[in-house]
């Protein structure tokens, strides 16, 4: 964007460039929002930066009313390069927390010099440091929404210790973390409520709707205003629930969590889980484009996600050649027969809920319960298998080819629901087919790249009883 663009998106406050700019004020050395409510400084005070932790890099302090933290995150290279975004999603969720820099690298198929170059290219910093603000900024939400003791917010942001996180927060933050703090109380409480903002147009209604009727009983809650459910993720078990808050461009997250050291990675899920992150202006406007002619293109529709690759595909599977309820009522017995109930008290937070199976329960169990053909059986508990063997090598769906009875359609359903791959057009599905078979002519869907996914829901935005799972 150019320099006029960020001074229109500035003055107008406009939503839609939430988080695609920062904006650094030289007077007062604070950097904020495009939509911060504070009176506009003139424009010869003002910086321009597309990434967060470049105002903070030249030496301003995040602003604490609008909280540029809670920004919605955004790549201005994304589609660009594929590695840097993948790169950026990994450390968000907490990945360099974890692993070294020559590890994450080998994850990324490059070596880590390249890594660095990619990073100073981009973001003029390395990707340690890039990391290291991400972890400030989540303990930043911490520190202003929760009561949470200090030390459990260094847990919880990735920090080994309580004096590494004092210091680096200071650094990028100019403050400490006590000073940052507006309520110092402490709690024993595990609930912990965060907030995580979207970029309008967002449309709640379609993909409310979607999860709704889909949604699993004694593992999902969907009410008029909010979806919850139960999980287990990177050895911690948790529930959550996401409340919207359409007028402030944004969801409120109540989450309880077993271990707080996995909470980075479990919100980046979740944001994934909803499509937080996409920049629906655009991928409307490229619709747009290239359908309006053959069928009305509905504003803010995101990808619905599943909450894993594992339980997306053992979806897709139980959805081949079933409508949406048929494939509902098979999920739904396999977790009343396999699912692990949630014992905790401090997690069960909204009713007896259980957690998703296991691949080594279903794997373990010949599925007799289950009403469907044998030979389908035997392909969930093959796939089953195949992820409590090797669940490295079956993070790639395209692996999942040589297990009989799982074709193009089941791998190209999980890559768009597990993965939220945005560029997968279900071709195959009877519901796409069916709402084809309305439009006056054929449709090129390669016109749709690089978000044929969206497409493909544009397709599906149609009465339920059509949708294949």
């Amino acid at each position: 964007m150019d320099q006029e663009i960020f001074r229109q998106a500035r003055l107008s406050r406009d939503a839609r460039f939430d988080g695609q700019f920062f904006i650094a004020v030289k007077t007062t050395g604070i950097y904020c929002r495009p939509i911060c409510p504070v009176q506009l400084p003139r424009e010869e005070n003002v910086r321009y930066y597309t990434a967060a932790i470049a105002a903070a890099e030249d030496g301003y302090r995040p602003c604490l009313r609008c909280r540029p933290d809670a920004a919605p995150g955004s790549n201005p290279w994304r589609g660009v390069n594929t590695t840097l975004d993948r790169a950026l999603s990994l450390i968000n969720a907490g990945e360099l927390s974890d692993t070294s820099m020559p590890e994450l690298a080998s994850r990324l198929g490059i070596t880590d010099r390249y890594l660095r170059q990619l990073f100073q290219q981009h973001l003029g910093v390395a990707p340690k440091r890039y990391a290291q603000y991400q972890q400030c900024l989540m303990a930043k939400q911490l520190l202003h929404t929760t009561t949470l003791p200090i030390t459990d917010i260094a847990l919880a942001s990735g920090f080994q210790s309580v004096r590494r996180f004092n210091d680096c927060f200071r650094s990028f933050m100019k403050l400490s973390p006590s000073e940052m703090r507006r309520e110092k109380r402490s709690s024993e409480c595990s609930a912990i409520t965060l907030h995580m903002s979207y970029r309008p147009p967002f449309n709640w209604a379609h993909l409310h709707g979607f999860l709704a009727r889909r949604a699993i009983a004694q593992l999902e809650i969907v009410e008029a205003n909010s979806y919850a459910r139960s999980f287990e993720w990177a050895g911690t078990k948790g529930v959550f629930r996401l409340s919207a808050e359409p007028e402030k461009h944004r969801f409120k997250l109540e989450l309880a969590l077993e271990d707080l050291s996995k909470l980075r990675s479990v919100c980046s899920n979740i944001r994934r889980l909803f499509d937080l992150d996409a920049d629906s202006h655009t991928i409307d406007a490229h619709l747009t484009q290239h359908f309006s002619a053959l069928m009305p293109i509905t504003a803010g529709i995101r990808l619905p996600g599943t909450w894993s690759l594992f339980e997306a595909g053992v979806r897709a599977i139980l959805g081949q050649q079933v409508s949406v309820v048929a494939a509902k009522k098979l999920v739904e017995q396999l977790v009343a027969e396999l699912g692990e109930p949630l014992n905790s008290a401090a997690l069960n937070q909204l009713e007896p809920l259980k957690l998703f199976p296991t691949p080594t329960a279903l794997a373990n169990s010949d599925l007799a319960f289950l009403k469907m053909p044998n030979a389908r059986r035997e392909t969930l508990r093959a796939f089953a298998q195949a992820f409590a063997t090797d669940a490295a090598t079956m993070q790639s769906p395209d692996h999942w080819q040589s297990i009989k009875g799982i074709g193009p359609w089941t791998i190209d359903y999980a890559k768009m629901r597990g993965l939220s791959d945005p560029d997968i057009y279900l071709g195959g599905d009877l519901g796409v087919k069916n709402r084809i078979k309305t439009l006056d002519r054929e449709i090129s869907p390669d016109s749709a790249a690089p978000w044929r996914s969206y497409l493909t829901q544009h397709l599906w935005h149609q009465p339920p009883d059509t949708e294949q799972e």
